[in-house]
């Protein structure tokens, strides 16, 4: 029986492995890219992989950088990170009903590696998720995540310095490229892009408040516009209906 188990654990390992292979090809670029951005911004590279060791969440490390570059508090990055991973509650709510039963000190290792890519590919398959197709899965996208983190921090310092400087640009075009596919396929989402730049913009230039916390107010500001603007249309629509 015992040999039986060790068998089904290494075979579903070794299939979230072969699931985790595509993740772990597809961060690749970005990763290079975050350790690249990491460098012209000024970070070493304990600190950059530390910083991948640590957080493992793509969106935020590079919204951490951009904050890091206005010379943001503490506190102020802290609040971005939760407002822009709150998502990962929900995330990690639905996968507690998809995976087996199991310690609860395995599930916090393997959902501290739950991001939007492992997530698709546990929640679509078929079936209960098992713990150790979990840590294949996250094996391979974290271990891919943070390597290439580190490979791109030193690509950038044996570039010229010129070309390290003139970086930071690579990151507003890698911000517009994670939004317009959003943008795209949602108005609410637009509209919540262009509100928050509005009010971002009035904090900072008016300076009501410190660039970071420009950032973290107007994005909650304008969550809470469009929501309750979304809200009241939902009212005149049932009242209409009536």
């Amino acid at each position: 029986m015992g040999e039986l188990s060790i068998k089904r654990h290494s075979s579903d390992f070794k299939k979230g492995v072969q699931a985790g292979i595509s993740i772990g090809i597809g961060y690749f670029p970005i990763a290079l890219t975050f350790g690249l951005l990491a460098k012209s911004s000024g970070l070493s590279i304990v600190e950059t992989v530390l910083m991948s060791l640590l957080v493992f969440a793509g969106a935020s490390q590079y919204i951490s950088l951009s904050l890091l570059s206005y010379g943001t508090g503490i506190m102020e990055i802290i609040l971005t990170t939760l407002i822009v991973n709150i998502r990962h509650f929900l995330m990690s709510t639905t996968m507690n009903e998809k995976c087996e039963e199991d310690r609860l000190v395995n599930k916090m290792i393997y959902s501290f590696g739950i991001t939007d890519e492992t997530f698709s590919v546990a929640a679509t398959k078929e079936g209960t998720v098992t713990t150790p197709f979990m840590f294949g899965l996250i094996a391979v996208s974290y271990s891919s995540w943070v390597v290439n983190s580190g490979i791109g921090h030193l690509v950038g310092a044996s570039l010229p310095k010129t070309l390290q400087e003139s970086m930071g640009v690579a990151l507003y075009a890698m911000f517009i490229g994670l939004l317009v596919p959003s943008l795209k396929k949602s108005r609410k989402v637009a509209m919540l892009a262009v509100l928050a730049g509005v009010f971002n913009s009035i904090f900072t230039i008016e300076k009501w408040l410190a660039p970071g916390w420009a950032i973290v107010s107007a994005t909650v500001l304008s969550a809470v516009v469009i929501e309750a603007v979304e809200l009241l249309n939902r009212k005149r629509g049932i009242q209409h209906e009536k």
